[in-house]
């Protein structure tokens, strides 16, 4: 038996423990052990920083004392390496919701864990805030400066530059230090976790408890949500990123209800940003440096989160958006090997030219006649536009009629996804057709892709054979 915690177990529990069984750690250099004796079974941990479990054992006290659910801390080794705590059991969230992972369709019991690990979020980050003496916080007391320039040139040196894409070094920098200083203009009295993830959220009795927030320091409480929301390899569909966005706002009315939500959701996409690239610094270090191939692997779901960003580009930031523009349609970025999501392809066509043909080899899908709506076509001004412009979106719009189709193309494509996901198909193709293959079919086809990226976590291709256009979403 691992001799520190043993000692620590007889001198907490005054009898011998008669079994220790080792824990994964993840990610973690500490290692984790069960020590059970009669009917007692404790947490032992052991790391590699004595200021690191300083951190986690003081704030640990604190956190309980404010009634905020974490592992109690019940005794520590005399060299400050070793400590024993609470044993919360065996149900971590992030492997109680891995149905909807796997699958990408998350079902209501897995929402609503979810959702109540984010409405319980603004208690730590507020009560937990209140009397916390940030100094015993490691390595940092506060999320500042020199923080987020650490993070920046983490991503740059252990991720960019091991993807061998040249940049401009002085144009990259001068771009990191607009955005630092655009994180750090409200950084609030506030506890942020800094890993707050499905991973560290134990469910006990049918309620979160928190646990590895010795990272922890004042922060602003953006950093916490987008680490949570956005967290990689979780993949949550749109719908239910804002479900859980949603469920956070509301929570966080019991400590500032005068919100600002609308500002709120601004400062969140900065911090989605700041995340990622702090993520895929980890990824490349751990994968490309200390050679673990889970770590490469995860690299295209945090890649998928930087594609959704840039929909809308960062204009104070035009140099970052470029690189991480081009870093987004690099192959090895896109699909990871093990993704085996299911694939909606998705087209606009004219039927003079004849269907699409299926190229998956699996045949099948839906083929949606758009020739009943009304066709902004057969008007001159509107030729030179298609379904994606905004004044044949308008024209399709005011009537209404395109609603009541589309809501009935939904009604039919989004059982079939369903059932599609939960057997494991990996392909379903869907084609729209008018008479030029321009206005009508295409803004269907758009439509349908943007349904389906909110409500599903599915790969979905786009291809308007007319325009000459595809893309991935």
């Amino acid at each position: 038996m691992t001799e520190p915690l043993q000692q620590l177990f007889v001198s907490y529990t005054g009898r011998q423990p008669e079994d220790e069984q080792e824990l994964s750690s993840s990610g973690s250099n500490r290692r984790y052990f069960r020590l059970r004796g009669g009917n007692l079974s404790l947490i032992g941990v052991i790391g590699t920083r004595r200021e690191e479990n300083r951190a986690f054992c003081t704030l640990s006290r604190h956190f309980f004392e404010k009634g905020i659910r974490v592992p109690r801390v019940l005794a520590e080794s005399a060299d400050g390496m070793a400590y024993l705590q609470e044993d919360l059991g065996d149900d971590v969230l992030y492997n109680l919701v891995s149905h909807g992972r796997e699958s990408g369709d998350y079902s209501s019991f897995e929402r609503s864990l979810l959702c109540k690990a984010m409405e319980r979020l603004p208690k730590i980050q507020y009560r937990g805030a209140e009397g916390l003496d940030y100094s015993v916080c490691f390595p940092e007391p506060a999320f500042n400066a020199r923080m987020v320039l650490f993070d920046l040139n983490y991503f740059k040196y252990c991720f960019l530059k091991a993807t061998g894409l040249e940049f401009d070094e002085v144009k990259l920098q001068e771009d990191f230090e607009r955005l630092k200083d655009d994180l750090l203009l409200d950084t609030g009295n506030t506890f942020m976790y800094r890993d707050f993830q499905a991973r560290n959220v134990m469910m006990k009795d049918g309620e979160p408890y928190f646990i590895d927030f010795q990272g922890g320091r004042r922060g602003p409480i953006y950093y916490d949500v987008a680490s949570f929301v956005w967290q990689a390899r979780s993949r949550y569909p749109e719908n239910l990123k804002k479900e859980l966005i949603a469920s956070y706002l509301r929570a966080l009315r019991a400590y500032d209800p005068d919100v600002d939500e609308a500002r709120f959701q601004e400062r969140l996409r900065l911090f989605v940003l700041f995340r990622t690239l702090q993520v895929l610094g980890a990824y490349g270090f751990r994968g490309y440096f200390e050679k673990k191939p889970h770590f490469i692997a995860s690299v295209p779901f945090a890649m998928d989160n930087i594609r959704r960003l840039l929909k809308t580009p960062f204009q104070d930031y035009p140099y970052l958006t470029e690189i991480l523009g081009k870093l987004t349609t690099m192959p090895q970025f896109y699909v990871a090997a093990e993704d085996r999501r299911l694939e909606v392809s998705i087209y606009s066509f004219a039927y003079k030219k004849g269907i699409p043909i299926d190229n998956s080899g699996n045949g099948g899908g839906y083929v949606f006649d758009c020739r009943g709506i009304n066709n902004p076509g057969k008007y001159e001004y509107y030729r030179q536009f298609n379904g994606m412009d905004p004044e044949v979106v308008k024209f399709l719009e005011d009537d209404g009629e395109v609603f009541k189709y589309l809501d009935q193309v939904y009604s039919l494509v989004d059982p079939h996804v369903k059932r599609f996901i939960e057997r494991k198909f990996t392909h379903l193709q869907v084609c729209f057709g008018c008479t030029g293959g321009q206005h009508r079919s295409v803004y269907c086809a758009e439509h349908l892709a943007a349904h389906l990226e909110s409500k599903f976590d599915i790969r979905i291709t786009v291809t308007h054979r007319e325009l000459d256009i595809e893309k991935r979403l």
